[in-house]
């Protein structure tokens, strides 16, 4: 049995079905079943456990031999690296007596140790908690997720405009996140000692400007790539409802993005689900 941390999720999901579709048991954990009503018709098996019940999470865990784990993502208008760190904390101590075999993280392109860099320094501590605890586990870093950028659909349709915290013309390496779900199921049914740092992006790097053409193409409509200047990226997070602490934590993350360009990697897989792929499916859906 395979447990799934997050599985309501886009990455969590990904990971539940492509498992599933392997014939692989899978038990979702999330905290609202009324999320999950696709993964129990596919065959998962679902249980509401709040991931900071450290004692309910760990009895979840002794159902099965592996889990996919990742840090469920907090809710901007909160101190965001507070409450992820709190969450870190819980899941990691459900391990110790979780009879578990091998865990595998989701983590990011970038991580690395500091203070109030959102993902990058969150899921670094994260990387280094489970290293310095008894049970193997395997670290997928992900590129930047092709679905931060669906999330702009609606005001893409609205306004003719895909706002863009990254400049026009910077290329970074991007990812579906059902290409994450596969790289991650691959590595729970794959051998315990497996627990190199691998990374997983998507076939090729893409510009903002790349993804408001395809934008365009595939709504049949002018997309107009909206920059926004860094100045203007604590006040433009404030404005989208995010906390001040989140928001300057985005920012730096942000800034990361942008000043630092992935260096050749080593251990690098790369899905198959083009950024095009990705939003022809993502517009479909919303036909």
């Amino acid at each position: 049995m395979h447990v799934i941390v997050g599985g309501t999720g886009q990455v969590g999901s990904a990971t539940a079905r492509a498992l599933l579709n392997r014939g692989e048991p899978v038990t979702v954990i999330t905290r609202n079943a009324d999320h999950a009503p696709d993964l129990k018709a596919v065959g998962a098996r679902i249980v509401v456990v709040d991931v900071r019940d450290s004692d309910g999470l760990r009895q979840v865990f002794r159902t099965g031999r592996r889990a996919f784990i990742l840090n469920p993502p907090a809710a901007p208008s909160t101190d965001t690296d507070k409450e992820e760190r709190t969450n870190l904390a819980a899941i990691v101590a459900a391990l110790d007596g979780s009879g578990l075999e091998k865990v595998v993280l989701a983590s990011t392109y970038g991580a690395r140790p500091g203070e109030r860099c959102g993902d990058l320094t969150i899921l670094h501590e994260f990387e280094q908690a489970l290293n310095a605890q008894p049970i193997p586990a395997a670290i997928n870093r992900g590129a930047y997720y092709l679905s931060n950028w669906g999330g702009m659909l609606d005001v893409i349709r609205d306004s003719g405009k895909l706002p863009s915290f990254l400049p026009a013309d910077v290329y970074i390496p991007m990812v579906a996140p059902r290409d994450l779900g596969e790289a991650a199921a691959t590595r729970l049914i794959g051998p315990v000692e497996d627990t190199r740092l691998k990374y997983v992006e998507g076939p090729k790097h893409y510009r903002p400007r790349d993804v408001a053409d395809a934008f365009s193409e595939i709504l049949a409509m002018s997309v107009e790539l909206d920059v926004i200047p860094r100045e203007k990226w604590v006040e433009t997070f404030e404005r989208f409802g995010f906390s001040r602490p989140a928001a300057q934590s985005y920012a730096c993350m942000t800034g990361t993005v942008v000043d630092e360009p992935v260096a050749k990697l080593e251990n690098v897989e790369r899905g198959p689900t083009s950024l095009r792929d990705y939003i022809n499916g993502l517009v479909n859906q919303t036909r």
